[in-house]
């Protein structure tokens, strides 16, 4: 097992104790950092393992970070629903 995997592992483990913690502030800051940690991650998984291997670490690190995922996902749906005139 290459050192990109292990620190996928620990990343993913990270994750979910960070999901379990109560917090004052929401999850914000938590999932910023683990963005900014993850992205780097995945492609040190991707470059050393294979791109398949690559994407299967970043689904299982979607599904950790799925409410910012879905956040971004209806931001660029909104606009790109604003642009066409399909609002209703």
């Amino acid at each position: 097992m290459s050192w990109a995997l292990i620190a996928a592992l620990i990343w993913l483990v990270a994750g979910n104790l960070a999901g379990m913690l109560p917090s004052r502030r929401g999850h914000w800051p938590a999932a910023a950092l683990l963005i900014a940690t993850g992205i780097p991650i995945v492609i040190a998984v991707a470059r050393i393992e294979g791109i398949w291997v690559g994407v299967l670490v970043a689904v299982a690190g979607l599904s950790i970070l799925r409410f910012p995922a879905m956040l971004v996902a209806r931001r660029l749906y909104g606009r790109a629903s604003a642009r066409r005139g399909d609002r209703s």
